[in-house]
């Protein structure tokens, strides 16, 4: 058995820089307490542990705006994905204290929005529906932004001239490149004229290229992520479509099915921007461990051990 270890995999630097300024956070005595991170610091559970164990509460919900109707004083963090400037401005006037995590690349892209519409664009934005990073992004510009999540959705549009005369689309910075690819085809089928702004990050792109090419041959493709992550799940789409390797995604070592290795000559493991690396590394152990074993396969431990 040949083992593959995409690269690069694991966390991009804007979840770690987020993980680190809730890190700082927590170990902060000036800082009011309570301290609360508004929806999931990233999309992954074990990173969520680890800032629970410092002592940070994570709260969830339907939207940020929601969570926020939960914390009366203290400190909120908001998470990798960015709010709304409403969301931003209700902290505000509670008088809560702001940490603002928000992804470098999700900022470029509320800056992009913002200056679209002051320029009398409207905005085609193409994103994943209850999504936290297209909520923050269409809250920059509500009336002028629209959702669109593929290529049906692009047919189904019903826009007044008026909005159409200055057309522009933009991304989500975690999905698949090539899925985007055909809605943005879409678009400018539709609307020859529309400006494109393609926005996926280059975190993003340079892990779908790597699972692209490197798993190309495989017998299986391991992704290692939380399900909630869009990144991760769009790695094992590129897998199974463009690498034509089938794919699992696992949380951890200890979702691994424990036949799913038998008879396969090659596997390829990566993991999802949001996987802390120590959750791969067990991962990679374990199979290649497996790979220098002749007989049955040991007992898989329990991640974490």
């Amino acid at each position: 058995m040949k083992v593959i270890k995409i690269a690069p995999r694991g966390y991009c630097y804007g979840v770690v820089d987020a993980m680190q300024i809730a890190r700082e956070a927590a170990k902060n005595p000036d800082l009011p307490r309570p301290i609360y991170i508004i929806g999931l610091i990233v999309h992954n559970r074990f990173a969520v542990q680890e800032l629970t164990d410092l002592g940070l509460i994570t709260l969830d919900g339907p939207d940020r705006a929601a969570i926020l109707d939960q914390v009366q004083e203290g400190t909120v963090i908001f998470t990798a994905h960015g709010v709304s400037p409403a969301v931003k401005e209700r902290a505000r006037e509670r008088g809560l204290h702001i940490i603002d995590a928000t992804c470098p690349d999700v900022t470029k892209t509320h800056d992009l929005v913002k200056d679209l519409v002051a320029q009398g664009y409207t905005i085609l934005y193409v994103g994943k529906k209850g999504h936290p990073e297209p909520e923050g992004v269409i809250g920059e510009a509500p009336n002028d932004v629209f959702l669109v999540e593929t290529v049906a959705d692009v047919a189904a549009l019903d826009l007044p001239a008026e909005r159409t005369a200055k057309l522009a689309i933009t991304t989500q910075t975690t999905l698949s490149q090539w899925d985007t690819r055909a809605v943005i085809d879409a678009a400018r089928a539709r609307f020859p004229h529309i400006a494109v702004y393609n926005e996926i990050c280059r975190a993003t792109q340079v892990r779908q290229e790597a699972v692209a090419t490197q798993a190309q041959g495989a017998d299986l493709t391991i992704v290692v992520g939380d399900p909630r992550s869009n990144n991760t799940n769009r790695l094992a789409q590129v897998a199974e479509e463009i690498a034509g390797s089938p794919a699992v995604r696992i949380e951890s070592l200890a979702d691994l099915p424990p036949d799913v290795l038998q008879g396969k000559e090659r596997i390829a493991i990566t993991s999802g921007a949001s996987t802390p690396s120590q959750i791969t590394r067990e991962v990679i152990r374990y199979v290649e461990a497996q790979a220098q074993t002749a007989g049955p396969a040991e007992e898989k431990p329990n991640a974490g051990e």
